[in-house]
């Protein structure tokens, strides 16, 4: 899994992660039926965009989403999976990009791809998923040329680039690739009056991962000598972090212009995350509303909190006025009791599993991905609950607390979406 847009769980809300989810799924399942199970390592974060911007587009209508069957990693569990013209578009794309990657890498001779029997076998691979990028593209009415002809392009720009080179001539291949992409997805969805718009927002958002890709690797391309565009154009750090913002803010207006059926999740993946993906990348934080100043415009601690709802003003009792909230579960246990006192009565804890037991127990979780995947599974022999290892979320949860700003627009000013 690679890409820039990497949300949060705890930022989506279970109703936009399911979403999210059902696009990664639709995408990875596309890349399966149309060119088997070794196609799947090339699903990405990105690639999902253009699944999640047509469906956002098109009317609503039924065969957008199909039941799959069980997966290791969705924890052996099924679910309701994206389907149609747009997971299919983001296959191709993602293959021909990911074969231009691998192309790339080997030109390089980055790592094992140094030794030319790997190099030779990574061409190899890089080829049969251009080619079959431009079937599924083709059997979807996109010419995957553009993005074949932004590669070759990319390689020459590359090898010409120095000191002095503006970095957005580096950047216009990529910038070309993704626009085409993006744009395609409104005529897909049946809306060619968004082409111009999303071409835009496409532009900007190729801008966007080339920028933050060579910043991220900056360090590491000095250390092994790779190329860089920062470091070969002699870009500073404050340039391309304008560069970045004027972009970001360019997707947003773009995306205003466009006209969605349903355009929530591609609003808060676009704009709210990737708003974060340039932050995670600059070693900054663009939200405001941290644990000193979470009250911020909405009222100081002790004062109560005014939530400004549209059509109403709800004021919010000050903090410790009543007390401490109430506890979930049992309104009669201990604290939790209204009308106060009584003893607590915690509910009694899972009997642990004996050894042969709990070994069954670890191999089933091992086998169905539950231990590294699934948000919450219970410890083999302890039986308490523990998380995936891969549940982490890179996000300062206390600020999510505070600001809510994926779950409830309204309350939050981190931009005029009017969500």
């Amino acid at each position: 899994m690679f890409g820039i847009v990497r949300p949060c769980s705890h930022r989506l809300g279970e109703g936009l992660k399911t979403q999210w989810m059902a696009h990664l799924c639709g995408l990875c399942l596309a890349l399966r039926g149309d060119h088997g199970q070794f196609a799947r390592v090339v699903t990405n974060y990105d690639g999902l965009l253009i699944s999640v911007l047509t469906e956002a587009q098109a009317e609503r209508a039924t065969g957008w989403r199909r039941t799959a069957g069980p997966c290791p990693l969705r924890g052996m569990r099924t679910a309701s999976v994206a389907q149609g013209e747009g997971a299919r578009l983001a296959a191709a794309v993602s293959l021909v990009l990911a074969s231009a990657k691998v192309r790339d890498h080997v030109a390089d001779g980055d790592g094992l791809l140094a030794r030319k029997p790997v190099a030779l076998a990574a061409r190899r691979v890089a080829t049969s998923w251009g080619r079959a990028g431009a079937r599924t593209g083709s059997a979807v009415g996109f010419d995957t040329a553009v993005l074949v002809d932004a590669v070759d392009r990319q390689i020459g720009i590359e090898a010409l680039a120095g000191p002095g080179t503006p970095l957005l001539t580096v950047t216009e291949p990529t910038e070309t690739a993704t626009a085409a992409a993006f744009a395609h997805t409104a005529v897909l969805a049946g809306r060619p009056g968004n082409a111009a718009p999303l071409a835009e927002a496409g532009r900007l958002f190729g801008r966007l991962a080339h920028l933050l890709d060579a910043v991220e690797d900056r360090e590491t391309d000095a250390a092994s000598g790779a190329w860089n565009p920062l470091t070969a154009t002699g870009t500073p750090l404050t340039e391309a972090r304008r560069l970045a913002d004027d972009a970001l803010h360019g997707i947003r207006l773009a995306l205003r212009e466009a006209e969605f059926t349903e355009g929530r999740l591609a609003h808060v993946l676009l704009v709210h995350e990737l708003g974060r993906s340039v932050d995670r990348a600059f070693g900054t934080s663009g939200c405001g509303h941290t644990a000193e100043g979470a009250h911020g415009s909405h009222g100081s601690p002790g004062s109560g909190r005014l939530l400004d709802v549209p059509g109403s003003a709800v004021l919010l009792a000050p903090e410790g006025s009543f007390g401490p909230p109430p506890q979930q579960g049992n309104p009669y246990t201990g604290g939790g009791n209204p009308f106060g006192g009584g003893p607590s009565f915690p509910p009694p804890a899972p009997g642990k599993r004996g050894f042969w037991a709990g070994c069954a127990a670890a191999v089933g979780l091992c086998c169905t991905c539950k231990m590294c995947c699934a948000d919450e599974y219970e410890g083999p022999w302890s039986r308490k609950k523990r998380e995936g290892c891969l549940s982490d979320c890179d996000c300062d949860c206390g600020c999510c607390e505070a600001c809510k700003c994926c779950e409830c627009c309204e309350c939050c000013e981190c931009c005029d979406c009017g969500l």
